[in-house]
C-alpha cells in the first residue's frame, strides 16, 4: 500500500473535542474550518453543513462533488427529527434496451468495467451479457448536490447559498495544500481521466498532487461562483447544464437538459428503531438505512452487545446479524416510487431472523448485492452542532472516487457513477428504468441516546456504512465508550464474497477463524470514515475518523 493512504504509520492520538457554541467534524481540517467560520459569522448548523460539504468538494475532490448526490438527517433546535434526500434518477431514455444497444454498438467498452473493481471484460464482449457499466456515460445519474445544498439553506438555514459557498470558492481559487490520505487517493485520477479537459481540471502537469502541494481548482471555483451568483438553477438549467449534457451525450449517454431541469430534492420521514434503549434514525429506501436498523434489531435480540468486548463471540454475533440484514436489504431496497420495501426494521421480523444465528457462521447467505463495486465506494461525511440545538449529519458522494471518469466540459465538475448500482436484469429489484433512482449506500444518522442527549453520526464507505453504524453505536451504548474512543476501536466488516474482513489490531482473529469465518486482514482505509457530533445538555462534543485526514473543530 502507498504510504500516503496508510494512517497506521501515525502514532498520534486524539481525545474527544468539547465546545459550547459550535462543533464541526469531518474528514479534512480545512473543510471543518470552513464550517466553523460560517458558525462564527452567525450561520446555524445547516448553513455550516453546506459550507463544509462545498469545501470538501474542493479539498477532498477524490470523494465528493457537485456531480454527485447529498443527503441529510437532522434534529432541529425545536426537536423535529427529519431527513433530506437529494439524489437524481436515471435519464428518461435510459432503458435496459437502450443501454444494452449502446454497449453493443460501442467500439471498446472495456474501460467501463475496471479490473480494479472486480470486472473481467475485454473490448469485444457482447453487450447482451454485461452488467451495468461501472464507469462511463451510462453510469451517470442526475446529480442532486446543487439543489440539495440550496434546499438545505433555504428550508433550514439562516444564510444564503452564496454565503455558504464563500469558503469553498476561496480554497478553489486561492489554493490549499493537499493532505496525506487524500493525496494517496488522488493518484487514481491519473488512470481514470483520459480526456484532456478532465486531466487539466484535476491533474497538474499530468500528475496527481503530492502531499503538501498547494493546488488550485479554478474551473471548479468558477462553477461554484456561478452557482453562488445565480442559484442552483445555474447547474440544472444554465451553461453548466449544457456542459453536462454535451459531455454525456458525446460519450454515448442519454442525459438531456429536461432530465436535469426536472430534478428536485425531497424532505422525507426517517425510519427508526430502538437499540438497547437508544432511538436510532436512518434514511428510508432507496437508501440502505433499513439494513442498519434490521442489523441492530437482530443484534439486540441475540444479545450481541452482552459479550466481552475483545471476545470473538461479540464480533461473530454482530457480523451474523449484519449478514442477514444485507441479505434482506439488498433484495428488497429500491426506489419506493417503483416498489415498496417490507418492514425490515420491525422487531417481530428481527426475532424471526435471529433464530437462524448459532455458534457457527451462516454459510452462503446469497447476498443480492446490486453491484459488487459498491462495496468499497468513496464518500464524505460531516456532522455539525450549534448552540441553538440544531444537529445535522450530512453526506455527499459521487459513489466511487472521482466518479464516472467524465468531467463536464470546462466546468471542473466530475460526474458521479451512481448508476452503476442499477442492474440490467429486468427482474432485479434495482433494475434500470427511466426516472428511477438507484439503490443508494449513503446513510447519515441521528440517535437519541437519552433525554437531552443527541448524536449526529455516520460512517462513510459503501457497504461499510451500516456496519460502521452498528459498531459505533454498540461501542457507545453497550460498552460505554466516549465519542472518540468509539471511532478509534478496530473494526470488522462482512464482505460480499462471504469473508470477514478485520483490521490487524482486532484481537482473537484466530478464534474467529476456528469458528468457521473466512478471516482476512484488510488495510485501515477499507473500514470507512466515521464522524460524530454529540449534544448533551448545553455541551457539544466531536470526534473524527482516525483513518482519515480530518479533525473536529469547536468554538
Amino acid at each position: 500500500m502507498d504510504d500516503t493512504v496508510d494512517p497506521d504509520r501515525f502514532d498520534s492520538r486524539r481525545s474527544t473535542a468539547y465546545a459550547n457554541r459550535g462543533m464541526v467534524a469531518t474528514s479534512q481540517p480545512l473543510a471543518a474550518e470552513a464550517g466553523v467560520s460560517i458558525l462564527r459569522e452567525g450561520g446555524n448548523a445547516f448553513d455550516a453543513a453546506v459550507a463544509t460539504a462545498a469545501a470538501l468538494n474542493v479539498v477532498e475532490p477524490t470523494s465528493t462533488g457537485l456531480g454527485g448526490d447529498v443527503f441529510a438527517l437532522y434534529r432541529t433546535a425545536d426537536g423535529e427529527v427529519g431527513a433530506m434526500r437529494s439524489c437524481g434518477p436515471a435519464p428518461a431514455d435510459a432503458t435496459i434496451e437502450n443501454v444494452r444497444g449502446a454497449l453493443e454498438e460501442a467500439d471498446d467498452i472495456s474501460g467501463y468495467y475496471p479490473e480494479s473493481r472486480g470486472y473481467a471484460v475485454d473490448g469485444d464482449s457482447d453487450g447482451a451479457d454485461l452488467e451495468m457499466p461501472f464507469l462511463g456515460p451510462h453510469a451517470v445519474t442526475v446529480p442532486g448536490t446543487a439543489r440539495g445544498w440550496e434546499a438545505t439553506v433555504e428550508e433550514l438555514g439562516t444564510l444564503s447559498l452564496a454565503e455558504a459557498l464563500e469558503p469553498a470558492i476561496g480554497y478553489a481559487t486561492e489554493g490549499y495544500p493537499v493532505s496525506p490520505i487524500i493525496a494517496g487517493h488522488w493518484a487514481g485520477a491519473e488512470e481514470l481521466f483520459t480526456d484532456e479537459h478532465a486531466r487539466e481540471a484535476f491533474l497538474f502537469d499530468g500528475e496527481a498532487p503530492d502531499v503538501g502541494q498547494t493546488v488550485t481548482l479554478p474551473r471548479l471555483g468558477d462553477s461554484l461562483q456561478q452557482i453562488a451568483d445565480e442559484g442552483a438553477d445555474a447547474f440544472y438549467e444554465g451553461e453548466i447544464a449544457d456542459a453536462i449534457v454535451e459531455e454525456i451525450q458525446s460519450a454515448g449517454g442519454f442525459m438531456t437538459r429536461e432530465d436535469l431541469a426536472e430534478f428536485s430534492p425531497e424532505f422525507v420521514e426517517p425510519v427508526s428503531t430502538t437499540y438497547n434503549g437508544v432511538e436510532v434514525y436512518e434514511l428510508p429506501p432507496n437508501n440502505q438505512g433499513l439494513v442498519a436498523l434490521e442489523a441492530l434489531n437482530i443484534a439486540e435480540e441475540i444479545g450481541a452487545g452482552e459479550h466481552d468486548y475483545d471476545s470473538p463471540e461479540r464480533v461473530h454475533a454482530f457480523a451474523e446479524a449484519m449478514k442477514l440484514a444485507f441479505v434482506d436489504g439488498h433484495h428488497y431496497i429500491t426506489d419506493p416510487e417503483f416498489e415498496e420495501a417490507p418492514p425490515l426494521a420491525a422487531k417481530e421480523y428481527a426475532r424471526e431472523r435471529a433464530a437462524a444465528i448459532g455458534d457457527a457462521p451462516i454459510q452462503d447467505p446469497e447476498v443480492g448485492v446490486p453491484t459488487k463495486a459498491a462495496e468499497d465506494a468513496d464518500t464524505v461525511l460531516l456532522t455539525v452542532g450549534d448552540e441553538e440545538g440544531n444537529l445535522v449529519s450530512y453526506i455527499n458522494s459521487r459513489f466511487a472516487g472521482f466518479g464516472s471518469g467524465l468531467v463536464a466540459g470546462d466546468t471542473g465538475i466530475a460526474l458521479q457513477n451512481r448508476g452503476a448500482s442499477f442492474s440490467l436484469d429486468p427482474d432485479h429489484p434495482n433494475s434500470l428504468e427511466p426516472g428511477k433512482r438507484p439503490f443508494h449506500t449513503l446513510v447519515p444518522a441521528i440517535a437519541k441516546l437519552d433525554e437531552d442527549d443527541w448524536l449526529a453520526f455516520g460512517v462513510m464507505g459503501g457497504y461499510m456504512q451500516p456496519q460502521g453504524h452498528v459498531q459505533v453505536l454498540s461501542n457507545l451504548v453497550d460498552y460505554g465508550m466516549d465519542l472518540q474512543e468509539a471511532l478509534d476501536r478496530p473494526r470488522w466488516r462482512y464482505r460480499e464474497d462471504g469473508s470477514l474482513g478485520i483490521e490487524e489490531r482486532l484481537p482473537n482473529a484466530a478464534k474467529l477463524a476456528r469458528k468457521g469465518h473466512d478471516v482476512g486482514v484488510l488495510p485501515p482505509v477499507m473500514f470507512g470514515g466515521a464522524q460524530a457530533v454529540r449534544r448533551r445538555g448545553e455541551t457539544l462534543s466531536g470526534a473524527t475518523e482516525p483513518r482519515k485526514d480530518g479533525t473536529p473543530i469547536g468554538y
